[in-house]
């Protein structure tokens, strides 16, 4: 059961942080949204937000088959362990990608979309450069360490809010409570869909150099804001951090309040891309991580913004495409049940998540 100290929760680490209105572009609280940082999972929003741009231009479509390499199939967890000539739809894989945050998939996507991950790199990078994303570059699709990615609290925003304006059509890809293949039932990262009023998207991530960090939205009454937390301490703490910018942005009036673009670059350190391992995947900071979970090893959540899913969860379908299905997943992989059980699932953190 998660835990509710009727208590506003501060963020831990001084890390950067940001909730902007989408409409407005008016920046209700800010700290560090320059700072470079890596983005972990949160990559594949600029995956979904490629794929997006060739489905509007035509170039496939959420029926085309997206079919699972030899390349694809060998990238590490968090994935869904498919085994090469495995197809799905592209429908199928954007829910897999967004939802589970499968990496095997986001590289599946990006060789159906580009041709290859390399040309699809290229495109990820053409796009950041277009959206003025002037502090970001990125090297995979799917989020794994490697040097030379980055972005900024600032960019995540920049790409968010064009998601959400550009592609309305898409936006139930991010507020999805779940999906089951028809064996295995997954629960979204995200634990504000389905627990916070009007959350409506977007991504999670998690690498030991970037911490656990969160871009997330809401919506209320007409009005959409969209917050991003990196370099929280655990699963908890992006999700109650997340939680107090949303509420926060979505009760402020908004007077006074600067636009994302009348904010200079600022911060001596902005320029280097920071490296928070030591104090994430220490094992101090695992046995603290340990201590944020009850009895029963499920995560407890401060926020008095968050509260339990008492249902099943509303799940919707994502599977192979029948006649490839084989054996679908890795022997004693795991995988965090959804639907039998209305607690706050703890999937085991690995990179991609």
């Amino acid at each position: 059961m998660a835990a509710f100290l009727g208590l506003a929760v501060q963020p831990a680490l001084a890390n950067p942080r940001l909730v902007v209105d989408v409409n407005t572009l008016k920046v209700y609280e800010q700290q560090d949204i320059f700072q470079k940082w890596y983005p972990a999972s949160l990559t594949k929003l600029m995956t979904a937000y490629t794929t997006f741009r060739a489905l509007k231009a035509g170039k496939l479509t959420l029926q085309s088959q997206v079919v699972m390499s030899k390349h694809a199939a060998a990238e590490p967890p968090s994935k869904m362990f498919f085994k090469p000539g495995q197809a799905m739809t592209l429908d199928s894989a954007l829910k897999m990608m967004l939802i589970k945050s499968a990496n095997d998939i986001a590289v599946a996507i990006a060789e159906t979309v580009g041709g290859s991950e390399p040309a699809f790199v290229e495109m990820m990078n053409a796009e950041a450069q277009r959206l003025g994303m002037s502090s970001s570059h990125f090297v995979n699709p799917n989020g794994l360490p490697e040097p030379g990615q980055y972005t900024t609290a600032r960019d995540l925003a920049v790409l968010t809010i064009s998601i959400k304006r550009e592609f309305p059509e898409f936006a139930p890809y991010f507020s999805y409570e779940g999906f089951t293949t028809g064996k295995k039932n997954f629960p979204n990262y995200n634990m504000l869909i389905g627990r916070f009023d009007g959350a409506d998207g977007m991504k999670t991530g998690f690498i030991c150099a970037s911490g656990f960090n969160q871009v997330s939205s809401a919506t209320r009454g007409g009005r959409s804001v969209v917050s991003v937390v990196l370099g929280a301490d655990s699963l908890g703490g992006r999700a109650d951090e997340s939680a107090r910018l949303l509420q926060m942005a979505l009760t402020d009036g908004g007077m006074n309040k600067p636009t994302l673009s009348q904010i200079a670059p600022y911060g001596e350190t902005r320029d280097v891309v920071a490296d928070i391992s030591q104090a994430i995947c220490s094992k101090d900071a695992a046995k603290i991580r340990s201590e944020g979970r009850d009895e029963a090893g499920r995560q407890k959540l401060l926020s008095p913004f968050i509260h339990e899913i008492n249902r099943p969860l509303n799940l919707v379908y994502a599977g192979l495409i029948p006649g490839t299905e084989g054996v679908e997943e890795k022997p004693g992989a795991k995988t965090a049940a959804a639907g039998a059980r209305s607690n706050i699932p703890i999937p085991v953190p690995k990179p991609g998540y």
